[in-house]
This record gives C-alpha cells, sequence and structure tokens, in this order.
C-alpha cells in the first residue's frame, strides 16, 4: 500500500531534505523489519529519493527526487 501521504513518510522526507544524508545514516535512522513502517522501501519504490553513488554506499548520498520534494512541498 503506498505510504507517500503518510505522517511517518512526510517525516522521511523532511529529514532527508533538512541535510545532505548519506546511505548509511539514513539506513541507521530509517531501516525497519516491521512490516507497518516500510517507509525506507515505500519511498524508493514510489520515486520519492533516489541513492546516487559513490566510491562506497556508506558515502553513496540519498536525495529526494523531484516527485519527492514536490510532495513534501505540497504538504508543508
Amino acid at each position: 500500500m503506498p505510504q507517500s501521504g503518510s505522517l511517518l513518510m512526510l517525516e522521511f522526507l523532511a529529514w532527508i531534505d533538512s541535510r545532505p544524508r548519506t546511505y548509511q545514516e539514513a539506513m541507521e535512522a530509517w531501516r525497519s523489519t516491521c512490516p507497518r513502517h516500510p517507509v525506507w522501501e515505500d519511498a524508493l519504490t514510489e520515486g520519492l529519493i533516489r541513492v546516487e553513488s559513490a566510491d562506497s554506499m556508506g558515502q553513496s548520498m540519498v536525495t529526494l527526487t523531484a516527485c519527492g520534494k514536490t510532495l513534501l512541498d505540497k504538504k508543508s
């Protein structure tokens, strides 16, 4: 079920947008094994975030896509 309008998704998008975030940092803060809160997976599937590759995954950056930015701006 898409969660793009949920408060948790909006919190996640705002967190990503607040400052540069590495993939490692995002995984530590937002990965979940709870099937009720798959915000990371939903954001990727819905095209709201992207991982910009670097030499290592730990240095890769997570950013909002245009769709993610639009959703966040619309709900703010």
